[in-house]
């Protein structure tokens, strides 16, 4: 339990969460695949493709290799689709599809980091028009999230603007760090993911949650605390033990600062060009 409450003269201190299987018990961007094709967005043939994605990402099966290749296909799956209608998607069924497969343990350790007096950022792949609002029914202080192009129609260009994977996460958490005065030696950080190694190893409390092979083979070695979270729950049944601040999540990407973009782009531009709406994070 985190009882501790951060003395005002110390440095702050933050908790970033990975969302997708740390959070929530599904992959946020795909979980909303029904709604868009409800919304005409993609079609029945697109729903059935991102429901075998989503079992592959649940079953833990997926490799770098396969996840780019889900990556390249939702890439060019959200081309041309219209911003707004994302965002009013996303909002008209935010609470149906997300408040039942938050976990309760998640909920619980972001109540705890606050009463500690520490920030909570959630740190996804996952592309903002589905995080941000994620992260504001979470309470979250900050959202790190994809941000891809936007024409000047307002559509998806199906190109990316900033990518919050891997090496790119670590960046984006040492940016706030500078811009927010965060002491990353006592800021804490939850993953699933292998890939979220470098985030988790730059604070001085990482822990694996419901780790893949990887992950649990690398927190074993470290001797990193390893968390099972399986008790998804709606926020409202928690109520009043659960206690959202009334305040929108921020959006990081921008104010992370030019340092973390940049080093995001140049990441990305060592990757392959067509990356779009990420997949789990």
């Amino acid at each position: 339990m985190l009882s501790v409450v951060e003395n005002c003269f110390s440095p702050r201190t933050a908790a970033f969460f990975d969302l997708d299987k740390t959070v929530i018990a599904k992959s946020s961007t795909l979980t909303f695949s029904k709604s868009f094709y409800q919304g005409g967005l993609i079609n029945r043939r697109a729903v059935l493709r991102t429901a075998y994605t989503q079992f592959v990402f649940l079953a833990g099966g997926a490799d770098h290799d396969q996840m780019e290749r889900m990556r390249e296909y939702l890439s060019a799956l959200c081309k041309g689709w219209n911003v707004q209608q994302v965002k009013e998607i996303v909002a008209e069924t935010l609470h149906d599809l997300i408040d039942p497969i938050i976990y309760d343990e998640a909920a619980t350790l972001i109540e705890e980091h606050h009463t500690a007096g520490r920030d909570v950022v959630i740190v996804s792949t996952s592309g903002a028009e589905v995080v941000e609002p994620i992260g504001e029914l979470l309470g979250a202080d900050r959202v790190v999230a994809t941000r891809m192009v936007v024409g000047d129609d307002g559509c998806f260009t199906g190109e990316i603007e900033y990518y919050a994977y891997g090496p790119t996460k670590a960046e984006a958490v040492r940016a706030l760090a500078v811009s927010e005065g965060y002491d990353l030696s006592r800021c804490y950080a939850y993953s699933d993911s292998a890939t979220d190694v470098p985030m988790l190893e730059s604070v001085g409390h990482p822990h694996a949650v419901n780790p893949d092979r990887a992950l649990r083979r690398e927190a074993t070695l470290r001797e990193w605390p390893i968390l099972v979270f399986n008790r998804p729950v709606r926020l409202k049944q928690r109520l009043p033990t659960f206690s959202m601040p009334p305040r929108p999540a921020l959006v990081a990407a921008a104010a992370v600062g030019a340092a973390a973009v940049t080093a995001g782009l140049v990441w990305y531009a060592s990757r392959r060009r067509s990356v779009g709406v990420a997949l789990p994070g």
